[in-house]
């Protein structure tokens, strides 16, 4: 068989690598999302994901599917294939052993990859070492859209922090709460299934005091299958009272606080020392050695605030609902950015990014 496989990629491959890869949303955290298809002869003969965290790569399943499909030719289909791949695969041992080897072993001739890897034990190494084997590498593929796909990870990378996504909603002129700081629902029922839903997909959600004790928030998801998150609260002098719902012990809790570091049970305490001082950077950094790689962070408008002043965002959204109270505590607001908007029922779906702080 003449190797007539060495084509020009096609994106639709690639496309299908990222929709492989945001299976493992909520899954694979502190790792990368990654997909991968081997294709043949023009078509897709093998696909997998990372489907959890130190399992095995979405090189590996995607091979083991050929294998799988076609026991008998796997060795000759691989050897005159194309494998595509959103993340440079990885050529170190880890947990699992490095998928660069896994390729050259069955002598796969052409390697389309997205994104390069700013993992110091990968970058540009597994690259190196599939050209090194006399494969043929295509790099950057759609890389801006591979980038974004894997945001979370990079921001952790190469800014040693969390990705931090701004939550709330709003009304149509702008109120964020009732003067009173009673509970008023702004948004309707598809807002709350899609915020569920996030929830499942993010490391962490992180609220303030004032919002924990107005609300006594679960801050679980009740409206869509998938893990809970891990629950952060700020409450400096340890305010929040045993029966809150955050201190239920149902659920792994973080409480930031400036009286104690101690744990119980899955509840953890956290100190931090100049508590008034740096506090959003403060959190940011203990959370990065905790392996939390996204936070969203849903209120109230004091905790927002203290983020948005900072600087320290990456993404926020905000839900604008139909009705105008024509008074109350004003919403947040967000200067820049690069923005869309959606329609999820009755509500519109803003959505930005801090271009100041995407990742160059």
């Amino acid at each position: 068989m003449k190797d007539n496989t060495i084509e020009v990629p096609e994106i639709k491959y690639m496309q299908r690598c990222f929709e492989l890869a945001e299976l493992g949303m909520g899954s694979v955290s502190p790792n990368p999302l990654v997909g991968s298809v081997v294709v043949y002869q023009g078509k897709i003969v093998g696909e997998g994901y990372h489907r959890k965290y130190g399992q095995a790569h979405a090189e590996v399943n995607a091979i083991n599917d050929v294998m799988n499909r076609y026991p008998d030719q796997y060795k000759e289909i691989l050897s005159h294939s194309t494998i595509y791949v959103n993340l440079e695969p990885c050529s170190h041992f880890g947990k699992t052993p490095p998928c660069a080897d896994l390729i050259i072993r069955h002598k796969i001739p052409h390697v389309v990859i997205g994104s390069p890897d700013p993992f110091d034990s990968v970058n540009g190494k597994g690259v190196l070492k599939l050209r090194e084997a006399g494969i043929r590498v295509t790099e950057n593929f759609c890389v801006e859209e591979a980038n974004f796909i894997n945001r979370r990870f990079f921001t952790r990378i190469t800014k040693q922090r969390p990705y931090f996504i701004l939550k709330w909603a709003e009304t149509a002129d702008g109120f964020f709460a009732p003067s009173d700081r009673s509970q008023k629902w702004i948004s309707g029922r598809e807002a709350k299934v899609l915020s569920h839903k996030w929830r499942t997909e993010e490391d962490a959600v992180l609220v303030g005091k004032n919002t924990a004790l107005a609300d006594d928030p679960q801050l679980n998801v009740r409206e869509w299958n998938g893990r809970n998150p891990v629950r952060i609260v700020i409450d400096k002098n340890l305010e929040l009272p045993a029966n809150s719902h955050l201190l239920d012990q149902s659920q792994p809790t973080i409480v930031f606080n400036a009286k104690k570091t101690d744990y119980d049970s899955q509840t953890k305490y956290l100190e931090i020392e100049n508590f008034d001082h740096y506090l959003p950077q403060m959190i940011a950094y203990q959370l990065y050695i905790l392996d939390i790689q996204s936070v969203i962070i849903e209120g109230g408008a004091a905790t927002l605030d203290l983020f948005i002043k900072e600087g320290l965002w990456d993404e926020a959204r905000i839900f604008v609902g139909p009705s105008r109270w024509h008074e109350g505590l004003p919403a947040p607001t967000l200067k820049g950015g690069t923005r869309k908007t959606y329609s999820v029922g009755e509500d519109q779906l803003m959505m930005i990014w801090n271009t100041d702080q995407a990742l160059r």
